[in-house]
């Protein structure tokens, strides 16, 4: 299998259902190393569709103090991409989750990018996302990333206008990440004012075949509910996660928690979806 064909494959059994991607976060070594694939596990039990996998860095500039905080007790256990890799193949014997190694770019320029995108090919990572790397400095890794059949997830905000928009999903596969607010990662306790009007331009502006997912605050049911009105096709939850995770919350709660997100995700047959081809 091309392994971002089971990303594509998940989007497609989640909307026969009626539904859209429910896409959590949770960093490598959270909330010990040798327990954060019980947490992946609970997560899945609760239904989340795919997994974000973080990989920690020294210098996270796009993460709030939640995920900093998560880097940082990671790179204390000694933490690496190669500890992530092994967490995915772990994964691997008894699941199908979609995962999406999520990192920065030094990290992959250090191990180099064909050999980073094969390493994740071989372990089972079906997609990566890079949080720093700009499209304009993206031509090789694409090129790899391509490749080695893996998904590119590039990010679209606020602020980018339609001409890039349109650049960045020349690049992007899987799904186009849409921030919905301004800022760093962390949680909100309303929809951001900005999420609305963002998907609105953009929905135009993207090919049928490549979806659109959106984050960056969400952390309860309603707000998830009123992004899936505006017809995207995943929802990811990142900082909620791992803020319940720091805390020391057990794999049942989270599973429970999880759960109620996932009843956000559903549609009506009422409501307008995007054609896919």
């Amino acid at each position: 299998m091309i392994l971002s064909q089971r990303l594509n494959k998940r989007f497609e059994e989640v909307q026969s259902r009626g539904e859209v991607a429910l896409i959590g976060y949770i960093m490598t070594g959270e909330p010990q190393l040798e327990r954060t694939l019980e947490y992946i596990r609970a997560m899945e039990a609760g239904g989340i569709d795919m997994l974000e996998l973080g990989v920690p860095f020294t210098d996270p500039i796009a993460d709030g103090p939640i995920l900093q905080a998560a880097h940082a007790r990671a790179l204390r256990q000694g933490v690496t991409i190669q500890t992530a890799l092994q967490l995915v193949r772990e994964l691997r014997k008894s699941s199908e989750l979609p995962v999406l190694l999520m990192t920065y770019y030094n990290p992959v320029f250090k191990l180099g990018e064909e050999s980073f995108a094969r390493r994740c090919s071989e372990a089972g990572v079906d997609g990566v996302i890079i949080l720093d790397l700009p499209i304009e400095e993206a031509q090789s890794w694409v090129n790899q990333a391509r490749k080695y059949g893996l998904a590119r997830v590039f990010f679209a905000t606020p602020e980018t206008p339609a001409e890039r928009v349109t650049k960045i999903c020349e690049y992007s596969s899987g799904f186009l990440y849409l921030v919905s607010r301004y800022g760093t990662t962390g949680i909100s306790e309303t929809l951001a004012p900005t999420a609305r009007p963002l998907i609105e331009r953009v929905k135009p502006l993207v090919p049928s075949d490549l979806r659109i997912a959106v984050g960056l605050g969400l952390s309860t049911r309603a707000q998830i509910e009123s992004v899936v009105q505006l017809g995207v096709d995943g929802v990811i939850v990142g900082s909620a996660l791992a803020a319940r995770i720091a805390e020391g919350i057990a794999p049942q709660a989270l599973t429970d928690y999880v759960r109620e997100l996932k009843l956000g995700t559903r549609l009506s047959l009422t409501e307008p979806r995007r054609s896919e081809s």
